[in-house]
């Protein structure tokens, strides 16, 4: 649905040029909820910005639908941009308009005829369950409801795409969630392909299915989220997925494995359609003489396959420890060891 091929893009001004895009290639399939994570800077936003044409490469191609968005002319890329929702991080509604006329802005730019507007932005307010709040003004409600109603006014001109841009950056964890699982019911409701720019690997772990890593302009890995969660290949996905793991053991238990003089090892290990950690370190702590502290475990259902990891401390001599390890590697179960900086 959406192909990127060869695209590159370049800004300049009067003294310096920057290049935001390297010779990225990849592609979004229809139905897709599609994550592209990296740092600030790492040309996500510029990227995005390439589907719905606000940007145009310096060289390659956007292809959408099977057609090169840069050939439009100004009435394609009028049809384009109304299949196009977007999500901003900062919400981006009108304060001195109420709910209902928020999200009835783009009905009316594009002359829908006043009762139109008022069925199609009452079925919208009940769909992201804000009726109630549709005289209210943006200023009376919380971020997540704001955020509600921005989904509700991009969904309004029923697009084929919807990009989100930080869409929940600005949002405490638990809204997050509740954004999260209303984006993938917009998803599973509507058939419609979504983009989410994020940095954070959560948002990514909890609903895309694909997703690109990118990394100062270019696209460093691609694929399943599962593949990329479990077993990342490139230096930033490791780095994104071990922040994730190291973000929730408790500092306090991090220092005390760093001071622990006992010999010892972190491994992580990934079990594979399991929903239970406890018979893998049962065996082990039968079969060895070590130790085993878990510090996280986490089971997630990606793409339909249930999969667990969990973070452990062993703590005993090499030759049990080794012992272990490839006691996991025998029960079909892969781990690798972690540093804790």
């Amino acid at each position: 649905m959406i192909r990127f091929e060869n695209l590159s893009k370049t800004f300049y001004n009067k003294k310096q040029s920057f290049e935001a895009l390297k010779d990225v290639s990849f592609e979004i399939e229809k139905g897709d909820i599609y994550g592209i994570i990296g740092y600030s800077g790492a040309g996500k936003s510029t990227l995005v910005r390439m589907i719905n044409a606000l940007e145009t490469p310096t060289s390659g191609k956007v292809f959408v639908d099977g057609k090169d968005v840069n050939t439009f002319n100004k009435k394609e890329l009028q049809n384009l941009r109304k299949g196009i929702g977007m999500i901003f991080q900062q919400f981006n509604l009108l304060e001195s308009k109420n709910i209902y006329d928020n999200v009835a802005i783009p009905l009316k730019l594009n002359g829908v005829s006043k009762e139109e507007i008022d069925k199609r932005v009452n079925e919208l307010l009940e769909f992201v369950e804000l009726s109630d709040k549709k005289l209210s003004y943006p200023n009376q409600l919380s971020g997540g409801q704001k955020q509600r109603v921005g989904i509700a006014r991009a969904l309004a001109t029923n697009p084929s795409i919807l990009l989100c841009d930080e869409a929940t950056s600005a949002l405490d964890p638990k809204t997050t969630e509740s954004i999260l699982e209303l984006l993938k019911k917009v998803n599973e409701v509507f058939h419609i392909t979504i983009v989410i720019i994020t940095h954070e690997m959560n948002v990514i772990q909890k609903i895309c299915n694909k997703v690109a890593v990118m990394d100062y302009g270019r696209v460093v890995e691609t694929g399943d989220v599962l593949s990329v969660f479990a077993n990342p290949q490139s230096e930033i996905a490791k780095h994104f997925v071990r922040n994730l793991i190291r973000d929730t053991i408790p500092e306090p238990l991090v220092e005390s494995i760093k001071n622990e003089k006992r010999n010892g090892r972190l491994l992580r290990i990934k079990l594979q359609n399991t929903d239970s950690t406890e018979p893998l370190l049962w065996e082990i702590n039968r079969r060895f003489e070590v130790e085993t502290n878990i510090l996280y475990s986490t089971i997630n259902v990606i793409q339909g396959i249930v999969v667990g990891i969990m973070l452990v401390h062993f703590v005993g001599s090499d030759e049990e420890i080794n012992g272990a390890e490839n006691y996991i590697i025998q029960s079909g179960e892969e781990y690798r060891e972690v540093a804790l900086a």
